[in-house]
């Protein structure tokens, strides 16, 4: 069974046409390049606003643990939206789980492009993450809304390679795959990543 996952994501997503994110300006943080086979794509972190979220995928980076993993996972919602997902399944090369970031504190949104990490309950996100396509401020965190209504950890915003994203984003599918939210989301196959480096 996956570790991490984004389980509510059809629930929290909200159509595009309803959101207006306004533009929102790249991060200053650390930059870091993930190679793909289909592509490179870099990201910006954000270490002032997320900054726990940022040291964890910096962590697994420098340990060169996110080397071999794949996306594995792409949710395509009906209004050209949705996310990919990727992450570290070898529990061997797992980190503690991270404190939640939600964006109700760290004032980021789920806009085009983001990268946030993936979770189970609140404070589960390990070596999972996804990236935004289209905007998804379904995903944000909800203040006094019912159920869990935490949200995910934006932590940075692809910066280049935004191209490659929405390619892994459209290819193809198993609708057999994978089970309760993430059925039919499975790629097939995985598009693997190379190496993720930090960008001098």
């Amino acid at each position: 069974m996956f570790r991490s996952i984004l389980a509510l994501l059809a629930l929290l997503a909200v159509p595009a046409a309803a959101q207006q994110a306004a533009p929102v300006p790249a991060p200053q943080g650390p930059r870091v390049a993930i190679t793909t086979a289909d592509g490179p794509i870099v990201v910006a972190l954000d270490a002032e606003h997320a900054p726990i979220s940022t040291a964890n995928f910096l962590r697994y980076v420098d340990a060169k643990r996110f080397d071999g993993i794949t996306f594995f996972r792409s949710m395509k919602l009906p209004w050209t939206a949705g996310i990919i997902q990727a992450g570290q399944r070898d529990p061997r090369k797992l980190y503690p789980p991270i404190a939640h970031e939600p964006t109700s504190a760290t004032g980021l949104s789920h806009v085009e492009g983001v990268i946030s990490m993936a979770r189970r309950e609140p404070g589960t996100a390990q070596g999972d993450w996804s990236i935004t396509v289209g905007d998804m401020t379904g995903l944000d965190a909800k203040p006094g809304a019912p159920g869990d209504n935490a949200g995910y950890a934006v932590f940075g915003r692809v910066v280049e390679g935004m191209d490659v994203v929405k390619r892994i984003w459209s290819a193809p599918t198993d609708p057999d795959a994978g089970e309760g939210a993430m059925k039919g989301q499975m790629l097939t196959p995985p598009v693997r990543i190379l190496t993720v480096r930090r960008v001098p």
